[in-house]
């Protein structure tokens, strides 16, 4: 296993203003519900993913600082540079990658955010299946876990690669922070599958919840 190496502290913090501009300019996004972001201690922020945007957006519109477990594919050219100068982790998403849930719990254990989209891949980003390294990682550090629904970003009936028309109104939708909770006398695997179906149960209802509360809105221009 590669050894960890945790971005510094400030770079995902330099980069947010670029995230920040792009979406008041070239889109209309917007957050809701910012004050739920604990602002201190670690948080895992955990998104639903149907789009190429969605980790952009979340970056840029997010309370604070946040250090998202981003495809290993796409640390290439001056993409990939830049990834790494605002402080995100590559993960190789074909195996159980250590080194990136490693790297997240020492961002996690200097009291930073991570971000996650525990899908693993771009989808209807419904979420219905989570991989483990989410929950993995908030139970190895107490994060507390904050699920966010992301809309907006997919143009109706358009692919996952696609992105949306420019100055359409793309949502970030901040949930209510919880922590996962097991029995610790439950096997270790047992505990993960189980602490990964609370993940995935209060992510899939957040999302649920804010498609019907504001997706009419996103069609409004």
């Amino acid at each position: 296993m590669t050894e960890a190496v945790a971005p510094h502290p400030d770079r995902a913090r330099i980069g947010r203003p670029i995230g920040t501009v792009l979406f008041h300019t070239l889109y209309r996004g917007s957050a809701l519900h910012a004050e739920r972001v604990p602002r201190q201690g670690p948080v895992v922020l955990v998104a639903n993913h149907a789009a190429f945007l969605d980790g952009p957006l979340v970056f840029g519109l997010a309370p604070r600082p946040v250090s998202f477990l981003v495809k290993q594919e796409a640390f290439t050219g001056f993409f990939g540079w830049t990834l790494r100068q605002v402080g995100q982790i590559p993960i190789d998403r074909s195996v159980g990658d250590r080194t990136a849930l490693a790297t997240a719990t020492t961002v996690l254990e200097r009291g930073g955010a991570v971000g996650i989209f525990p899908e693993g891949n771009r989808g209807a980003g419904e979420v219905e299946q989570v991989n483990h390294g989410a929950a993995w990682v908030a139970l190895r550090t107490r994060a507390r876990i904050v699920p966010v629904a992301v809309l907006g970003t997919r143009r109706p009936g358009g692919g996952t690669s696609g992105w949306p028309p420019l100055r359409s109104r793309l949502l970030v939708d901040f949930g209510e922070p919880f922590q996962v909770g097991v029995d610790p006398s439950v096997p270790g695997r047992d505990r993960l599958r189980l602490a990964s179906e609370q993940l995935r149960d209060a992510l899939a209802s957040h999302v649920r919840r804010s498609r019907v509360e504001n997706g009419p809105s996103l069609h409004v221009h």
